[in-house]
């Protein structure tokens, strides 16, 4: 099915009402004017949603009671005469990875049905502390392995652009709920690349930012060393708002890092001027065989772009950029096999209910709780970290990826951000690549390299293909230069309407 797209014409008439169309900053604004109560909002969002669901699917769980007792609260204290920060009153959607307190938390899978977490994620509580209401936990790949949001165990999302596509994965639910308008920001996370590709696939800026900088106390482990919790927006700035809010040091998180957090939001300038100040290096490798040529199209032009706005651009060579596909999926199953082997129908979680012993509970459980992707991965994960073969895989793997840094390193001397495609494609049909493991990971081609190497990226929308589905680019930067990744991704997306265009759905 073929969707049209709303064009900047139409999205400005609609600014100013509708909580699907504002930015934090004009949401922010009504709020302080008394124009619009948070009440008003999320009920607004919570309706979209009532709306939306039965095609969309974008959510697990909606917690309407406990979203609209935030907005209240919030209305209190503007009432009182209390400032509020950007976030107070703004409805957000959580990937269903992250724990929350008293709300079910499922990770898309059966082994973790019924399971509520008795506290809440760093992330979380950073959220509710800044007065962010949130509507709900988004759908996503069974414990977040998969790139288009059909390993869930309960439903497949739909993407808003064409409901017959997927809109991306794993964090597929949480760029569906924003693109959709059924919330104004969300969290995903991030592993190889599941929040960037669906940002891509959805028309959204999504950013994976620099290993540690955001806390993962309470995110469900997939590959400890890969992991990272990020935004999603509908603009540069809602996603520099929003990581602000997240980012900062946890003692709780051994992997967190301890440096001042900027305001991301501050630094946004309309230009990439005066001439040369900022250098872009364009990755060679990432535009061969298996581009699809609209990408490559829509991509080519954004860097012209680039060159008008005053960046400097040259062409870069990362030679073992390519070598980041095989080497993850080394790494990540090793790491996901030792992480989900907690789940065994002894603590919580789902339990095989009638077992012949103590081995077949453990093995029935885990066989009738776990789907199929995730299966593979840990029999991939057990296989490579077992004595036979732990030097020949496992440990090869760590050299590759610490070449990969160093291909990194050496790109970071000569240039500022590095940019590629997103993802080789636009969104793909639900169905499509399922049965073919293979062709679905290579989905994640150009995003993995950037996990293996801790680095921030940013997905950019940059145009549409010929059947109206969006394309992103990334921006690549060095360690904690999100701040540059945003005034890059700004100034382009200002001299651009793309972040202006809406999906139609009704």
């Amino acid at each position: 099915m073929q969707l049209p797209v709303i064009l900047a014409v139409s999205f400005e008439s609609r600014t100013d009402k509708g909580t699907s169309m504002a930015s934090i900053r004009e949401l922010h604004r009504q709020l302080v004017n008394k124009e619009r109560s948070a009440v008003e909002i999320t009920q607004e969002a919570l309706d979209r949603i009532t709306q939306l669901e039965p095609k969309l699917k974008s959510f697990l769980c909606v917690t309407a009671d406990q979203a609209l007792a935030q907005a209240r609260k919030v209305d209190a204290q503007i009432a009182a005469g209390e400032e509020i920060g950007l976030l107070a009153g703004i409805p957000i959607a959580v990937k269903d990875n992250m724990c929350t307190e008293g709300i079910p938390t499922t990770c898309a899978s059966r082994i973790l049905e019924n399971f509520v977490p008795p506290y809440d994620a760093t992330v979380v509580s950073k959220l509710a502390a800044a007065g962010a209401v949130m509507v709900g936990k988004a759908n996503m790949d069974e414990f977040a392995m998969g790139s288009s949001t059909e390993t869930s165990a309960y439903q497949v999302t739909a993407n808003p652009w064409d409901l017959e596509r997927v809109p991306g994965g794993s964090s597929g639910g949480s760029a569906a709920a924003v693109a959709g308008g059924e919330c104004v920001v969300s969290l995903g996370s991030d592993t190889g690349g599941s929040i960037r590709q669906p940002a891509s696939f959805c028309g959204l800026v999504g950013l994976k930012p620099t290993y540690g900088l955001v806390s993962r106390y309470g995110l469900v482990a997939y590959a400890s060393s890969l992991d990272q919790i990020g935004p999603f927006g509908r603009n540069v700035e809602d996603t520099a708002i929003l990581l602000r809010a997240i980012a900062g040091y946890d003692p709780k998180d051994s992997t967190s890092l301890n440096v001042p957090i900027p305001d991301y939001a501050q630094a946004l300038r309309p230009s990439l001027r005066p001439k040369g100040q900022i250098r872009i290096g364009v990755i060679k490798e990432t535009f061969g065989v298996g581009l699809d040529s609209a990408v490559k199209e829509a991509v080519t032009k954004a860097i012209e772009q680039f060159q008008q706005l005053g960046a400097e651009i040259q062409v870069i060579s990362c030679p073992r950029f390519r070598y980041g596909l095989p080497t993850y999926y080394i790494i990540a199953p090793s790491e996901a096999s030792a992480n989900l082997a907690r789940y065994d129908g002894v603590k919580y979680g789902f339990r095989s209910p009638d077992p012949d012993n103590l081995l077949d509970m453990y093995t029935k459980t885990r066989a009738q709780g776990f789907g199929a992707e995730v299966k593979r991965r840990i029999a991939i994960g057990t296989y490579v970290l077992s004595a036979g073969y732990y030097d020949a895989y496992y440990l090869k793997a760590q050299k590759v990826r610490t070449l990969i840094k160093e291909d990194f390193e050496k790109a970071f001397a000569q240039v500022d951000v590095l940019v590629c495609p997103t993802a080789p494609t636009t969104a793909f049909k639900a169905g499509e690549k399922i049965d073919d493991p293979l062709s679905m990971y290579l989905s994640d081609l150009m995003t993995i390299p950037v996990n293996l190497a801790g680095l921030p990226a940013l997905s950019l929308p940059c145009g549409f293909d010929d059947r109206g589905l969006p394309v992103g680019i990334q921006l690549i930067a060095n360690v904690l230069q999100e701040s540059r990744l945003f005034q890059v991704a700004h100034a382009y997306e200002q001299s651009t309407t793309w972040h202006l265009h809406r999906p139609q759905l009704h």
